[in-house]
């Protein structure tokens, strides 16, 4: 004990260890009122670890090259001791990490958490989610599959709609006129190096940084000094409730990981990728649907690309947009209704992403008809947001609601 106690102190001497750790963990005051939905940002970071750490393991063995790439995979799932469980970690992880980001970006809209002072704590956020985006993209090449392959043919292939530089910087993105193995490795450097941990891993340091000035939000939105009677040290209480919560979690990934690793793989993956043959249904990762939804629902392509990219870059505006002196959606009527047709839309974006533009969905519509009225509903919910918080009526917070 005296030894550890030492070494405590010996370090203490040369870093603010224990001062970081009171200040930043065990004693870092947190409102006492927060629910379950505050702890996807913790199960989220949880998952960018086992990411980095399958990552690290999984580049001892695969080949990024246009030859060799495939049968590395192969080679890691039939040859390598625990080399399937290591991949099944990393190719179904992505997928919760979605899931928290979703509803941890949800969370903010539904509670209020990017309107002052949080608003750098929220674009910070939106980059972090741009970031998964680019890191998910990326590594979702790196099979060589058929899927993966013709998904990043169309996807590069959007920037060339771009007016005067599209054609250019499709090439540059690429490496090539074609997706080929200059484009496999570069995005295999980008999506193991650079994108995890010189810009994902920077930008959660300065989500964190950035909460820990604001302090966190809490589901009536309202501000409490550090000194309230109404605000808890992070440790014991959230400290076990995130523990207890990212286990649960756990239990259900391991459960896919096990029983039923296929679920979230697109079976066309398991075939080569062959740049003669094309399949019949291109379709991107479920977290990417929505948003894939959005740019076929455009007649043109420069005109998709422009709607996908502006479902993102709205959210950026929200603090602007919404004017109402209370934060929390609990204690606004109206807000609270349009946030769950919000959420509602864009469940069903996702849905129609997931079928040809020209299946049926009901009644003879097209799905392609009903992406376009999606669309509208989902841009319609910001647009209006800065007419309907002047003139809602809102609730005052209750003693006893804190």
């Amino acid at each position: 004990m005296r030894m550890g106690h030492r070494i405590i102190d010996w370090l203490d001497e040369r870093l603010p260890l224990s001062e970081f750790i009171r200040r930043h963990i065990t004693e870092y005051p947190t409102p006492r009122n927060l629910n379950y939905l505050w702890n996807f940002g913790s199960v989220a970071g949880t998952f960018f670890i086992i990411q980095v750490i399958t990552g690290i393991w999984l580049t001892m063995y695969y080949k990024p090259t246009g030859s060799l790439a495939f049968d590395s995979v192969e080679y890691i799932m039939r040859e390598v001791n625990y080399g399937w469980l290591i991949r099944y970690l990393h190719a179904i992880g992505p997928t919760f990490i979605f899931l928290a980001i979703y509803i941890h970006i949800g969370r903010g809209i539904y509670y209020g958490s990017y309107k002052q002072p949080r608003e750098l704590l929220w674009w910070i956020g939106l980059f972090i989610f741009l970031s998964f985006m680019a890191e998910a993209f990326m590594g979702y090449l790196l099979p060589w599959g058929q899927m993966s392959y013709w998904g990043a043919t169309v996807i590069t292939n959007l920037f060339s709609a771009i007016p005067l530089v599209g054609t250019g910087l499709t090439v540059w993105i690429r490496g090539d006129f074609t997706v080929g193995e200059p484009t496999l490795t570069r995005f295999f450097a980008l999506h193991t190096t650079l994108i995890p941990l010189g810009i994902i891993g920077v930008l959660i340091a300065l989500h964190l940084s950035a909460l820990h000035r604001v302090g966190s939000n809490n589901p009536l939105g309202v501000d409490l000094d550090k000194e309230s009677p109404l605000m808890i040290p992070f440790a014991p209480y959230y400290i076990t409730k995130d523990l207890w919560f990212i286990s649960l979690f756990l239990t259900i990934f391991l459960y896919f990981v096990f029983f039923a690793p296929d679920f979230f793989l697109e079976p066309v993956n398991s075939e080569p990728a062959d740049p003669l043959r094309t399949p019949v249904h291109i379709v991107p990762e479920w977290y990417f649907l929505p948003f894939y939804a959005i740019l076929r629902s455009i007649p043109s392509k420069l005109g998709g690309v422009v709607a996908m990219g502006m479902a993102i870059v709205v959210l950026a505006f929200l603090p602007y947009l919404d004017r109402s002196r209370a934060r929390s959606a609990t204690l606004r009527p109206v807000k609270r209704t349009l946030t769950w047709i919000l959420f509602v839309d864009f469940i069903l974006l996702g849905y129609v992403g997931m079928y040809p533009p020209d299946e049926i969905a009901f009644a003879g519509i097209r799905m392609v008809d009903l992406g376009r009225v999606l669309t509208g509903i989902y841009f319609l919910y910001f647009l209006s947001m800065p007419f309907v918080s002047g003139i809602e009526p809102v609730r005052d917070v209750r003693l006893e609601e804190l």
